[in-house]
């Protein structure tokens, strides 16, 4: 099995993620991303390796992140220890300061008891499948092992947080001055730096969330439960909600009446206020085929293109790497606004966003009502042949059956899945009845056809 999943290395701490697999994989890491020209010139030019690490406040983190420590340093890096700061803060600073790497600690919006390890290239990227392969590989051959001065150096990395607030309100397009802003910030990374850097833009904040333990994070609060934030909202009479998960890559929101604004509708406010900005490149925005039908059309009638790519960030990445756009995302939350940073950013995207009513003077619901939300049914169909889900003449039929009964009110989407022995049906429709019968009748095609 491999060790890299869609998001790094993710595991029960302490149980599948050790100690031993932390110190090792970045024993590793320090291998493979020390080697090359540019790691050479570096050394020629009387530089070590450098390395960012930080972490979300789980409390395995700590041993962790030692850890991740241990092993670069024992192989001659030296370390920045940036504490406790969002996924994509620590992808910014590798960047800031020219770092060779950076490793960050957190298993994103997974409850506390698990964890994870994300690496990050130079510049603040993610790795390459090839590259992943490749640290995978060098676990069990030899590793760096330098004595005396050569060893790598700790040191906290102190104005960590100050470099990534600043980064984040020069980014902005319009202060916040007026609005009134609820933020969840999960009992997460974003527990610090979010509300500090929504008050230093100008806005009137009140705080949920952040209060970390060690053990609390993303319980009952942060992105995957907005009860709490709808009803803080509305019980305060502020103008949105801001909901960041636990490593703070996410953003989701909630307008005045406590309406859940997704990713998509975040993406539809962004896309057309950067195009009116001439900012939006090739006036393109990248999303998922997960994304709503709505999502489609809005772009449509603002004459945005919408090129949508497999489910997951990294291929949203890839895609707006490759075109070189500036906008992309997914329904989840994970926005990526390339200008300003490599991967998800849910303080920077919550910014924006509160930063779009504050200049067009409008409210959140007004604003997301550029975008119908289209009902979404999805079933997860277990103990098939996942294999055979796209090739299947029997269910293919079917499909298609279901997308000409639809036509142009509805879409459907069948596929297995990346990360569960099951296969996906969506089906998107102009009721909830409708999506919801037309689901139910693909997954009894799929688990007749499919059956093990």
């Amino acid at each position: 099995m491999a060790l890299f999943g869609t998001d790094g290395v993710r595991g029960l701490a302490n149980g599948s993620l050790t100690a031993d697999l932390a110190l090792t994989l970045a024993q590793a890491t320090a291998v493979v991303l020390g080697q090359g020209r540019t790691a050479e010139a570096r050394r020629a030019a009387g530089r070590r390796l450098t390395a960012v690490v930080a972490r979300d406040p789980r409390i395995s983190g700590h041993f962790l992140s030692a850890a991740v420590e241990a092993g670069l340093a024992s192989s001659g890096v030296d370390v920045l220890d940036a504490g406790t700061i969002p996924t994509p803060a620590a992808a910014f600073l590798v960047a800031d300061v020219d770092a060779d790497f950076g490793v960050m600690i957190s298993a994103s919006h997974n409850p506390a008891p698990d964890n994870g390890i994300k690496i990050f290239a130079r510049g603040g990227v993610k790795l390459p499948d090839v590259v992943e392969q490749r640290i995978e590989a060098a676990l069990d051959r030899p590793k760096l092992q330098p004595t005396g001065g050569d060893v790598g150096r700790i040191r906290r990395f102190a104005d960590a947080e100050d470099r990534y607030v600043v980064h984040l309100l020069g980014s902005l397009p319009h202060r916040l001055d007026g609005l009134h802003v609820v933020l969840d910030c999960a009992n997460g990374a974003a527990s610090g730096v979010s509300p500090e850097t929504f008050k230093d833009a100008g806005a009137k904040v009140t705080v949920i969330g952040a209060d970390p333990d060690g053990l609390n994070i993303n319980d009952g609060v942060g992105s995957t439960h907005l009860d709490t934030l709808a009803a803080t909202v509305v019980a305060v009479g502020a103008d949105l909600g801001i909901a960041h998960d636990g490593d703070a890559d996410r953003c989701l929101a909630v307008d005045a009446s406590g309406t859940v604004v997704d990713g998509d509708q975040i993406m539809a406010i962004l896309a057309i206020a950067m195009k009116s900005r001439g900012e939006l490149v090739d006036d393109t925005l990248v999303a998922t085929v997960m994304s709503n039908l709505g999502l489609h059309r809005a772009m449509d009638a603002a004459g945005i293109r919408l090129l949508q790519t497999a489910v997951g960030d990294r291929y949203v990445l890839e895609a707006m790497n490759e075109g070189g756009y500036s906008l992309g995302g997914e329904q989840s939350g994970h926005v990526i606004m390339s200008r300003f940073a490599t991967t998800g950013d849910g303080v920077l995207t919550g910014l924006h966003l509160a930063a779009e009513m504050a200049r067009r003077r409008k409210t959140l619901a007004e604003l997301a009502s550029v975008m119908t939300v289209y009902p979404q049914v999805l079933l997860n169909v277990p103990d098939v042949d996942r294999d055979r889900a796209s090739t299947d003449e029997g269910v293919l039929a079917a499909v298609a059956a279901a997308e000409a009964a639809l036509g142009d009110s509805g879409r459907v989407l069948l596929r297995p899945s990346g990360t569960e022995p099951v296969v996906r049906v969506m089906v998107e429709a102009v009721s909830s009845a409708e999506a919801q019968r037309v689901a139910d009748e693909l997954a009894a095609v799929v688990r007749e056809r499919l059956a093990l």
